[in-house]
């Protein structure tokens, strides 16, 4: 074993993850109107937690918490069934902690920062020489090993991982300014108007929500933040603009720690925050070479999975045929002479006869009645698609009965449906 690596394991031995997943999301509309946006289903099988819950499992990070607040039940459930297989009696543990007043019988977790600020007796406990902060949120994968390194190479107290974007992205993130040896000398949460990378007009620098701290350091910045009546007790929006300001903290580009297939491969990190970029990140996964990788047994997405049978695709007559082309279908799915093209379909779905869906998201149990035809769809889990059914041809009507998007997405939920009769 080459000394680096041996370096990076001594690291991740001594950090503990916290995983905040108590935000709601609401960009999502009705997908996180009974659920948080990290239990939020992706990708056929998955929640969105899981791809940084595998991220830490896979760098590996063995001590984790996960920090919820937003109607949590979903994903609470969730990381019980899918995610208990860690061993306490080798130091290992997902510990969930759901806003509880811990400091006061009137304040729940009030910004991201004072989550982890609130559970600082249970984190002592654990005795780390450093934190990994991490949001529940976002579609990536990242060796947290190699970013624990560099966060020690470069001697801050906090490193904060970043990313270029387009510039047209830039207003919903984190958008930072760094010398050369990555210090970071300007932060800005969400700026209405975000300055450009210098030489690149087109591209930002923008935070990932990840972040590294030493724990002493931690600790103490979390308790200044604590006492300052004019916080909002958040990291993105308070604490390492705080810190940049103070020049206490480094940037870790993200092209050193991505996970990828090949060389050439896209740097890929996705906020599937709102319905368009939900939708269109789904689809990517249906391609011939998808940007994202879930296919690669060097880096498992894990996840929990119901015992379901195989896909099934019945009937071969004219007019009739049950058949999916350039699409992924989950276990416990039926296409009963239906049809489905460039679709990603969940888990015990059923298609019916003369059914049509094209460029559709649908998730788990959904059943779609004959003669129903959907374009640019994401479908709630649940639904029932009644028959003849047509979405995704009139604008107009589509906006009328469903959510259609900025980007002419349909989002359909159960409720929707309910209000047609």
């Amino acid at each position: 074993m080459l000394a680096a690596e041996r370096v990076q394991q001594r690291l991740v031995r001594r950090t503990l993850a916290l995983v905040l997943a108590g935000g709601r999301g609401s960009r999502l509309r009705g997908l996180t109107d009974r659920r948080a946006k990290p239990a939020v289903f992706f990708g056929g099988k998955f929640r969105i937690i899981d791809f940084t819950l595998s991220n830490c499992l896979n760098s590996g990070l063995r001590r984790i918490a996960v920090l919820t607040q937003y109607k949590a039940h979903s994903l609470l459930r969730h990381l019980q069934m899918g995610w208990s297989f860690l061993r306490p009696e080798m130091n290992e543990f997902l510990d969930l902690l759901p806003a509880q007043q811990r400091i006061d019988e009137a304040s729940w977790y009030r910004g991201t920062a004072d989550a982890v600020f609130q559970n600082f007796d249970i984190f002592r406990a654990a005795n780390p020489q450093f934190f990994l902060i991490l949001a529940g949120d976002h579609i990536y994968k990242m060796d947290y090993a190699t970013l624990l390194a560099d966060h020690v190479d470069k001697g801050a107290g906090c490193t904060v991982a970043c990313i270029e974007v387009p510039l047209s992205e830039a207003s919903s993130l984190g958008v930072m300014t760094v010398d050369e040896t990555m210090r970071i000398l300007d932060f800005n949460e969400k700026p209405k108007n975000p300055l450009p990378m210098p030489g690149k007009g087109e591209r930002a620098l923008a935070s990932m929500g990840v972040y590294v701290f030493n724990a002493d350091f931690l600790y103490e910045e979390l308790e200044r933040d604590h006492r300052d009546p004019a916080s909002s007790h958040d990291f993105g929006k308070d604490v390492i603009p705080n810190l940049v300001g103070r020049g206490l903290a480094a940037a870790h580009s993200f092209e050193e720690s991505c996970v990828k297939t090949t060389p050439e491969a896209e740097t890929y990190w996705r906020d599937v925050g709102t319905v368009d970029a939900y939708w269109a990140a789904n689809l990517d996964l249906v391609r011939w070479v998808p940007s994202l990788d879930i296919y690669d047994p060097d880096w498992p997405i894990w996840s929990y999975q119901e015992q379901l049978p195989p896909a099934k695709f019945v009937f071969d007559d004219d007019g009739r045929r049950g058949m999916a082309v350039d699409s992924m279908v989950a276990g416990g799915c039926i296409i009963s002479g239906g049809e489905a093209r460039r679709s990603l379909i969940f888990s015990k779905c059923r298609i019916e006869a003369h059914a049509e869906i094209g460029e559709a998201v649908v998730l788990p149990e959904v059943q779609i009645g004959q003669h129903a035809r959907l374009r640019r769809v994401v479908i709630d889990r649940g639904c029932r698609i009644p028959q003849g059914l047509v979405v995704g041809e009139d604008p107009r009507l589509d906006a009328e009965r469903f959510d259609r998007s900025e980007g002419g997405v349909t989002l359909v939920t159960a409720e929707m449906l309910a209000a047609l009769k």
